[in-house]
């Protein structure tokens, strides 16, 4: 194979950062049409296209993403390599980036991203949004993976496969008083205030269903789509928060909050969805082992 061609790696890797091939090559002081030149030599050689255009935009194909991290590592290494003699010090990282929606419990993130994080060959990216703006951008090979508390439903066009990760129970929980041991659920809820995630939670619907059939109509202070404002909102309010004890793990060790019940037949689940890929990040792998195996959207292995 010919030797690559660093000149047209670095050209890629401009027009890769900017998006856009007309600012590319003013900042290469290049034509146009020169540069795109090279960036078709580049692909002819790698034997993929690194580039897909959307309407004046230039978006990075799955090779397109793996060449600019390797490119990134190629020029990166180049100015350790500088630091290094000059006495600065240096080391090359793998990167991979995690996108957790925003209703997702930062302990749990914590917890499945604490293999990597004393690992200083590694860095780590994490964007939080909604469910459909991180598989916008895991498809776009902007994120290796993405946290989620519910599956995603696979089809022709977007092979995802999500991995279930954990299963949490789900609790009632507050402020420790004498009250809490006579606590009777779901009667007690008629005329205990509780704080509850928003409608679209799967944890809400179940425990809905529960007081529905009951017959118990709660007082509900607040509804809250972020679990770290609800953990917060638990320390704070008279009421009683349903949340997996994982959330508030820190305040239930400190003894600030005690679990009232645990809901009986309300679970959360936690999943990584990732995309089928011809080139997939190599840190996915060592955080998925030992946590079980890929599942559809209905949970069937």
């Amino acid at each position: 194979m010919p030797a690559l061609n660093y000149r047209h790696l670095r050209y890629f890797r401009a027009v890769a950062h900017e998006g856009n091939l007309t600012r590319a090559a003013e900042r290469l002081n290049l034509s146009q049409s020169a540069l795109s030149v090279q960036l078709q030599k580049l692909e002819l050689q790698l034997g993929h296209p690194l580039f897909e255009r959307q309407g004046k935009r230039l978006v990075l194909t799955e090779a397109g993403r793996i060449a600019l991290d390797y490119a990134d590592t190629v020029f990166q290494a180049g100015e350790e390599l500088l630091s290094t003699l000059q006495g600065r010090g240096g080391q090359s990282r793998q990167m991979l980036r995690v996108g957790a929606i925003t209703t997702l419990s930062r302990n749990f993130q914590i917890e499945f991203l604490r293999p990597l994080m004393a690992r200083r060959d590694v860095g780590m990216v994490v964007r939080s949004g909604t469910m459909g703006e991180l598989l916008a951008r895991l498809e776009a090979h902007e994120l290796d993976l993405v946290l989620s508390n519910r599956p995603v439903q696979r089809d022709a066009r977007t092979p995802w496969h999500s991995h279930l990760l954990d299963v949490q129970p789900v609790s009632l929980v507050g402020r420790p008083g004498p009250e809490a041991a006579g606590f009777c659920f779901p009667r007690d809820l008629a005329t205990r205030p509780v704080l509850l995630p928003s409608l679209d939670s799967d944890i809400r619907t179940g425990f809905d269903r529960i007081l529905e059939v009951a017959g118990v109509r709660p007082v509900i202070l607040a509804e809250v789509d972020d679990m770290a404002m609800l953990r917060l909102m638990a320390r704070e309010s008279p009421g009683l928060a349903l949340v997996p004890p994982i959330v508030v793990r820190d305040e239930l060790q400190a003894g600030v909050l005690v679990e009232w019940c645990r809901i009986p037949d309300v679970r959360e689940t936690f999943y990584a969805i990732a995309q089928s890929r011809r080139f997939p990040n190599p840190l996915i792998a060592g955080l998925l082992s030992g946590r079980g195996g890929p599942q559809d959207a209905e949970g069937t292995p």
